[in-house]
């Protein structure tokens, strides 16, 4: 998996744990990997894909009354949910147009299904 792995475009790092089933992959700044080319890598492997912690930064959306991520250096939209009651809920119409660092879970997906939601821990500008 290391290998399908940093031979995806704009990764600058792989580490993997297979005892404990984890990839940690670091990429390089400017990017424009997405999750779905992260997951082919894994799944053609054989392995699967589960949750993923991300760190990642974008544009805020506001689209029918649902705060999104637009990714930069890709077109992925995320929808961005609280990921506890404790997650603090920007004013979305604030946050709209500006661009910020989103910290949270990916959750894991259905085989075949492309994620569309991170879990947020964290915004910042």
């Amino acid at each position: 998996m290391r290998v399908a792995l940093r031979n995806v475009s704009g990764i600058d790092s792989v580490e993997v744990s297979l005892n404990r089933g984890l990839a940690d992959v670091t990429l390089k700044p400017g990017n424009t990997v997405t999750m779905q080319q992260l997951q082919r890598a894994i799944t053609k492997n054989g392995f699967t894909t589960r949750q993923s912690i991300v760190t990642v930064s974008g544009t805020v959306l506001l689209e029918q009354d649902k705060l999104k991520l637009r990714v930069s250096g890709t077109s992925e939209i995320y929808e961005l949910l609280p990921a506890t009651a404790q997650a603090q809920n920007p004013d979305a119409r604030q946050m709209n147009g500006k661009t910020v660092t989103v910290e949270g879970v990916i959750p894991e997906t259905s085989k075949g299904e492309t994620p569309d939601k991170i879990q947020f821990n964290g915004i910042h500008e």
